[in-house]
């Protein structure tokens, strides 16, 4: 690789971190929207992990990212001194954390929208009064419901009540958020375990054990963890939902630059090694 498709090669990294960093206020966005309905009494310490699960996930998967970008490509081995590296693990740390708290929160996101009633005596929902009903158009999103709107939301005759919540869905869209619910409880995990086996790459890079069993393993599992993520990333495709669909995607190139990183990282360890051994 020549040094300009090097920098051009570069950029294009650092273009998709920055759409990642973006995210997180895309993500902020819709679920401040959505926090003011689910939680009407406003948002404190007790449920901000379910209520902003996704901006909270996605700044901690940026620093994770990025710190992943620091000590895979950005620093050489002479930066690795002890505050360094204390920093860089200490941050980690916090991160895996954070990640860990918001899969719960993306359970407790699944479990809420699991938790329906009937809406008794209710078959048309322009029979609502208007403006004190929300209508669950897919997962944390809702629109109120009007008397514009109220015969374009659903032609069903019997609807469902989120427990506590003045938002209303039918039996088919409800079906699909609880679908989308899994989907992120699942994506949240199968990233929890990506991470983990690249964490234990880096280590064994760094011990120059990187090899025979250990490469094979790590490339079986990431195949299939990767392979995972992908499904998901077309299934919020498919579902129309552009926002989880595009935050995927770049997720997944993000992270085959890393593993891009540990490559490029074996391969000089290997050619410095096979240069030091005497012939």
């Amino acid at each position: 690789m020549n040094v300009n498709s090097r920098t051009l090669f570069q950029l294009f990294k650092y273009i998709v971190y920055a759409f990642l960093a973006m995210n997180i206020y895309w993500f902020f966005v819709e679920e401040h929207a959505a926090a003011a309905l689910q939680f009407a009494g406003g948002v404190d310490f007790s449920n901000v992990v379910e209520a902003y699960a996704a901006t909270l996930d996605t700044f901690a998967w940026v620093v994770l990212l990025l710190l992943f970008e620091l000590e895979t490509y950005v620093l050489e081995d002479r930066h690795f001194t002890k505050p360094v590296v204390t920093s860089l693990h200490t941050l980690r740390a916090l991160c895996y954390v954070t990640i860990t708290l918001m899969v719960v929160g993306y359970i407790d996101n699944l479990l809420f929208v699991r938790d329906t009633l009937p809406l008794a005596g209710i078959s048309d929902l322009c029979a609502l009064p208007p403006g004190e009903w929300s209508w669950a158009a897919t997962l944390d999103e809702y629109v109120a419901i009007t008397a514009a709107n109220c015969s374009a939301l659903s032609d069903a005759g019997s609807f469902l009540q989120y427990r506590d919540l003045p938002a209303i869905v039918d039996s088919a869209g409800s079906t699909e958020i609880v679908r989308l619910a899994w989907v992120d409880v699942i994506n949240a995990i199968v990233w929890l375990l990506v991470v983990i086996v690249l964490e234990i790459d880096v280590r064994l890079q760094e011990r120059n054990r990187y090899e025979g069993v250990a490469l094979i393993a790590s490339q079986a599992m990431k195949l299939v963890l990767y392979s995972t993520l992908l499904l998901a990333a077309v299934y919020w495709g498919v579902k129309g939902d552009f926002v989880d669909f595009w935050d995927a995607f770049l997720w997944l190139v993000a992270f085959v630059f890393i593993e891009l990183n540990v490559f490029e990282w074996r391969q000089e360890e290997n050619a410095e090694l096979a240069a030091a051994t005497p012939r």
